[in-house]
């Protein structure tokens, strides 16, 4: 078989695949019944997608066929995969798997007796609330609280303010009083009406009469042991006052001793050579921290992948993983690969066996056998890359313990999304073996996944490989730790 039909097989080997991871991804199936369709009617779907969910006690159930707007609503169109008995009285709701998960559709179903839905029926859709309306509620409450703390501190002195309150309840109740006797036929009725209420009360909620009687007396308390915390927080006055007395002394005198030279701080005031050095050092650490922001700038250029990728052997059938850091210093030059990878060709073993069997005859012929096995291990890969002209890379060094070279090419045609690989290494392999040889390409069908396959040791041993793998750049790093905006 030539080069060019085994590399024509893989191609159309790997769009086969390719088709049939799309047809499973996007769930397409000309052939499955569409289901049933509800229509269901929210304030807002913020965050819910197409293809979304549907459950039903938390069962899934179906998914979102539709989402579009209806005046200033948003109307939903939910496809039930399997029939499920709808009755009068069921609602739609919004739901989410745990605090950061996805959003689903939660159908909660009416009573069972209830007769079923009328076709066209449009369910009713609740929406929880967002977070930032808990936030906002939060602030609210925040600043009622606030402004309770500030009523009762009324920014003086708590006997004054106490003093003041007791005041106005006094006058509140002088104001009562009259229209008490003003109104003596109205209070009379009143007051029957309060005693209804508190014998209500009294037979009802007695332990709440006694809370607030102890609320009563421990308010009474407080009133009693604040009377004379005033007079101390007076003395404290006072003496706080003295003490500011003498600060203001100190204060002179440490003023008059920087002026006269003494001290540290002096020296460095009134000392022309000291400041010098002073200006010197700050300029020295000014120096030393712009080279600190040009190393960081500098290492901010570099781009970093990492890569996981797994892929089965067909000719060993075991599997093969491997874990890559790419580093791109971004000079259109210089690359840099490491990794490791577990590899069923890792290890070799030489075993030998010795069998002796004994004739009829008395005789006794040994066969000595030496095998050469390879076992399953961990080998490491570390390559210095060059970037050629056409976006064509060179790299050389170590691949699996071994000596070897390694060239990359994505092919422009696709917008880079095929990358096509060829690695040669191990040239001095056990019992003359030819090099190891490797072709690969690479299907970048998602900016983080991709799939792999090709041919592994055309030369011995000939196995095709098929396999897929997870692609991480330092912009998901950044974005996952906060250190990029989202876009």
């Amino acid at each position: 078989m030539g080069q060019a039909v085994k590399v024509g097989v893989f191609a159309t080997l790997c769009l086969i695949v390719i088709a049939v991871l799309i047809w499973k991804i996007e769930d397409l199936n000309p052939f499955k019944a569409k289901g049933q369709a509800v229509d269901a009617v929210f304030s807002s779907v913020a965050g819910l997608d197409e293809k979304a969910t549907v459950r039903i006690a938390g069962v899934r159930v179906g998914q979102v066929s539709a989402v579009g707007l209806e005046g200033r609503q948003a109307r939903v169109t939910l496809l039930l995969e399997q029939p499920v008995a709808l009755t009068q009285g069921t609602t739609a709701r919004i739901a989410s798997l745990g605090l950061l998960g996805e959003k689903y559709i939660e159908i909660l179903p009416g009573p069972p007796a209830n007769p079923p839905l009328p076709p066209g029926t449009v369910l009713r859709g609740t929406t929880p609330p967002t977070f930032d309306e808990a936030m906002s509620k939060f602030n609210d409450i925040g600043n009622s609280i606030k402004q309770v703390t500030d009523s009762l501190s009324g920014g003086g002195d708590l006997g004054h303010n106490i003093n003041a309150l007791l005041a106005e309840v006094e006058a509140t109740s002088r104001i009562i009083r009259m229209l008490v006797e003003e109104n003596r036929a109205n209070v009379g009725s009143t007051v029957r009406n309060l005693d209804q209420f508190s014998a209500t009360l009294a037979r009802e909620l007695p332990r709440l009469a006694d809370q607030m009687n102890r609320a009563l007396d421990q308010i009474s308390g407080v009133l009693e042991e604040n009377r004379g915390n005033v007079k101390d927080s007076l003395a404290n006055a006072r003496e706080l006052t003295e003490k500011l007395q003498v600060s203001a002394e100190n204060l002179n005198k440490i003023s008059g001793k920087i002026a006269s030279g003494e001290g540290t701080l002096g020296k460095l005031i009134n000392d022309e050579e000291a400041y010098d050095e002073v200006i010197t050092t700050l300029d020295s650490i000014q120096g030393g921290v712009e080279t600190l922001s040009g190393t960081i700038g500098a290492i901010n250029k570099f781009k970093i992948d990492l890569d996981m990728q797994g892929f089965y052997l067909e000719d060993a059938e075991e599997s093969q993983s491997s874990f890559h850091l790419n580093i791109d210093p971004q000079d259109g030059k210089r690359l840099y690969r490491a990794g490791v990878s577990s590899t069923p060709f890792g290890k070799r073993r030489e075993k030998t066996e010795t069998v002796t069997v004994t004739n009829p005859d008395g005789t006794s012929a040994t066969t000595t056998t030496t095998k050469l096995t390879e076992e399953k291990s961990y080998v490491a890969t570390g390559l210095f890359g060059y970037q050629a002209p056409r976006d064509l890379r060179l790299f050389a060094g170590i691949i699996e313990n071994a000596g070897g070279a390694q060239v990359d090419y994505p092919v422009p045609a696709l917008d880079r999304r095929l990358l096509l690989s060829f690695q040669a290494f191990d040239f001095s392999r056990p019992e003359d073996q030819s090099p190891h040889l490797r072709l690969t390409g690479r299907w970048q069908f998602h900016p983080n996944l991709y799939l792999i396959g090709g041919y592994d040791d055309p030369l011995e041993n000939d196995s095709f490989f098929l396999g897929g793998g997870i692609r991480w750049t330092d912009e998901n790093f950044k974005t996952l730790l906060g250190l990029a905006p989202l876009r």
